[in-house]
C-alpha cells in the first residue's frame, strides 16, 4: 500500500494532553516539510487551540477513545496512529485493535504489563494477517532499552563474538520528574490486579510478553528488585545498585524482542536493570532504601487508606514540569554483557531532556517518522505486535541519532 492510499501519514490522538502537545510540538519541528499530519482527540475547542498554539495548518480529528466506529475511521486515513492516551488498559485497548484491523501501524507509550500482554492475545495474529507494525513502549518505557541491547547485539553478532549471556543495563545518570500518566497507569494495574489476583502471575513472570512462554529457556529466577554490588557487572562500577523502578516492564519487552528474533541474542541470554546510587559507603544503604521505597510504593497503592494520601501528593494525570525543567533533565544508560566466546561487550544510550517528557516526546516522534517514511530501512516482518526492536530497529537507530541521541556499543 502507497503512503498515497491515505489521508495522513501520522496521526496525533492525545494530542491536546500534555505528552501529546509535546509531541505534536516536535513533529511540527522536526516532520519533514510536507509530512501529513493530523491532530486527534474528543475535543474540537482543544485540538483546535493546540494547533492555533503550533502554528500548523494541520487537520483536527474528534475521536473518543471508547467510540469503536470513530477509531475504526481515523485508523483507516492514516500510516501511523501515535497514540499518548492513557491509561492504556482502560483507554488503549479499542485504538490499538482498530489499527491492527486496518494494517495501520501503532505506536504509544505504555509500561503496562497487563495491557501489552492483552494486545498480544488480540492483536498479533490479527496484525499480521494485515501486516500493521503494533509496536507498543516507544518512549523511556522501552526504547532506550531495547534499542540499547539491539545495538549491543548488531556489534557482537558483526564481530562473530557468539550469542549474549548475562546482561545488565545500569543507569548511570538520570535527571527528571515522574509522569502523572505513569502514576495512573502504576495506579491502574495495581487495581486490576487486586480485582483479579489470578494475573499476579503473569505481571510477575519475567517472560509474560513472550510470543510462546512455553518455549522461554528456564534460566531460573530474574528477579527485578535485587541490590547488585556494582563490580558483579563491570570492574568499574562501585558500590551497590538499587533497583530500577522500570525494570519490571522493560526486561519483559527485551526478552520479546529476543524470542520474536527466534532468540538471536541467545537462548541463554539474561536481562536486569538496575540503578547507579554512587560509590560512597552508604550506597549499599542507599540500594536497600530504593528497594523497599518501591515496595512501599506498590502496596500503598494496594491500600485504601495509603491510597488515599499518595493520591492527593503524587502527580496527576496531565500534570508536568516546566519547560526550563524539561530542557535540563538527562539520561544516560549502560549496557554491560558477556559473550559464549568470553568477549565482554557495553553499549550506552544518552539523551538531554526530561526522560519522561522531552525525551520521549523526540523517541515517540521519530518511531513514527520511521514507520510512516522510512519503510525500505525497518526489519523485515510480516507485521504484528511488535518492540522497538523488531518493529522499527535501525531506522530508529539512525532517526535518534540524528535527533541529537548518543546510541553507541563497543568491546570491552
Amino acid at each position: 500500500m502507497s503512503d498515497r492510499s491515505r489521508d495522513f501519514e501520522v496521526i496525533v490522538y492525545g494530542a491536546t494532553g500534555f505528552v501529546g502537545v509535546l509531541v505534536a510540538e516536535y513533529l511540527a519541528g522536526h516532520a519533514p516539510t510536507g509530512t501529513r499530519i493530523a491532530l486527534a482527540g474528543r475535543s474540537a475547542e482543544k485540538l483546535e487551540a493546540v494547533r492555533a498554539r503550533l502554528g500548523v495548518d494541520w487537520p483536527t480529528l474528534v475521536a473518543d477513545a471508547a467510540d469503536a466506529d470513530a477509531l475504526t475511521t481515523l485508523a483507516g486515513r492514516t500510516r501511523v496512529v501515535i497514540t499518548t492516551v492513557g491509561p492504556y488498559a482502560k483507554y488503549g485497548k479499542v485504538l490499538a485493535h482498530a489499527c491492527a484491523a486496518a494494517g495501520t501501524d501503532y505506536v504509544d507509550l505504555t509500561g503496562e504489563v497487563l495491557f501489552a500482554r492483552d494486545s498480544i492475545d488480540e492483536n498479533h495474529e490479527l496484525a499480521r494477517s494485515t501486516g500493521a507494525r503494533i509496536v507498543h513502549s516507544c518512549g523511556f518505557d522501552s526504547i532506550p532499552s531495547d534499542i540499547g541491547v539491539h545495538a549491543l547485539h548488531k556489534l557482537i553478532e558483526s564481530d562473530g563474538a557468539g550469542e549474549l549471556l548475562d546482561t545488565t543495563l545500569v543507569v548511570t545518570s538520570f535527571r527528571g520528574g515522574v509522569s502523572g500518566g505513569t502514576i495512573d497507569s502504576m495506579r491502574n494495574q495495581v487495581d486490576v490486579l487486586k480485582e483479579k489476583p489470578a494475573l499476579r502471575k503473569v505481571a510477575g513472570s519475567p517472560y509474560s510478553l513472550s510470543p510462546d512462554r512455553h518455549a522461554e529457556p528456564r534460566l531460573g529466577r530474574q528477579s527485578d528488585l535485587d541490590t547488585i554490588p556494582g563490580s558483579d557487572v563491570d570492574p568499574q562500577l562501585k558500590g551497590r545498585l538499587a533497583p530500577f523502578v522500570m525494570a519490571s516492564y522493560n526486561t519483559r519487552v527485551v526478552r520479546r524482542s529476543n524470542a520474536l528474533r527466534s532468540w538471536a541474542y541467545g537462548r541463554n541470554f539474561t536481562y536486569r536493570e538496575a540503578m547507579s546510587v554512587g560509590a560512597s559507603p552508604l550506597s549499599p544503604v542507599i540500594a536497600l532504601g530504593t528497594k523497599l521505597g518501591l515496595g512501599a510504593l506498590f502496596a500503598g497503592l494496594a491500600l485504601p487508606p495509603t491510597r488515599f494520601v499518595l493520591d492527593r501528593i503524587l502527580p496527576k494525570p496531565g500534570d508536568g514540569p516546566s519547560r526550563k525543567d524539561r530542557e535540563n533533565g538527562h539520561f544516560t544508560m549502560d549496557i554491560f554483557t558477556t559473550t559464549t566466546s568470553g568477549a565482554r561487550y557495553t553499549a550506552r544510550v544518552r539523551a538531554k531532556g526530561d526522560p519522561g517528557y522531552a525525551a520521549t516526546s523526540v523517541m515517540l516522534g521519530e518511531s513514527a517518522l520511521a514507520l510512516a517514511l522510512d519503510r525500505s530501512s525497518l526489519p523485515e516482518s510480516e507485521g504484528g505486535v511488535l518492540t522497538p526492536a523488531t518493529g522499527i530497529g535501525d531506522a530508529l537507530v539512525t532517526r535518534l541519532q540524528a535527533a541529537g541521541f548518543e546510541i553507541t556499543a563497543r568491546k570491552l
